[in-house]
């Protein structure tokens, strides 16, 4: 429902300064899960995507879940299907991410992905919880979803 993008060049990525122990997977083959901690206390997830080397990802920011609601809800310690997944620390609480998923391939169990059935109208606008480079239009929410982490607002042109 909701990512955001991140690329070498660009100073809010982990990828900036160069590969460390760290980011080391953000610098690997795409299709794999960069896992971190943000500020020590929520698990992030984000898919390596682009040229080996190239440092590039994409945070995952909110799902709707349809599955597994009962795990995500004892994991989450909430009812709400909107609360489960709307932001990065809550869809890896839901869905049991942590810093052992890091590097794993997504083409591979415990991960399936699938294409959508249909085109979907996907949305533009600015990244959010960042203070640099916060302006770039690199924050992509399915157009009218309830299960987005904020309300999207317009990208600055």
């Amino acid at each position: 429902m909701e990512t955001e993008a991140y690329a070498r060049d660009d100073p809010a990525s982990h990828s900036y300064g160069g590969p460390r122990r760290r980011n080391a997977t953000m610098f690997g083959p795409a299709g794999r899960l960069y896992v971190y901690r943000s500020y020590g206390v929520h698990w992030c997830a984000n898919v390596v995507c682009g040229r080996e080397g190239e440092g590039s990802a994409v945070l995952l920011r909110a799902l709707e879940p349809t599955a597994g609601l009962d795990a995500m809800r004892a994991r989450r310690g909430v009812e709400d299907p909107a609360l489960l997944c709307s932001g990065p620390g809550r869809l890896t609480q839901a869905l049991g991410i942590d810093a052992a998923y890091d590097g794993l391939r997504l083409d591979h169990p415990p991960f399936r992905l699938l294409a959508a059935p249909e085109p979907v109208a996907v949305a533009t606008t600015t990244r959010i919880g960042i203070t640099r480079a916060s302006e770039l239009p690199w924050r992509y929410v399915l157009e009218g979803s309830t299960f987005l982490s904020r309300r999207p607002r317009p990208a600055a042109r």
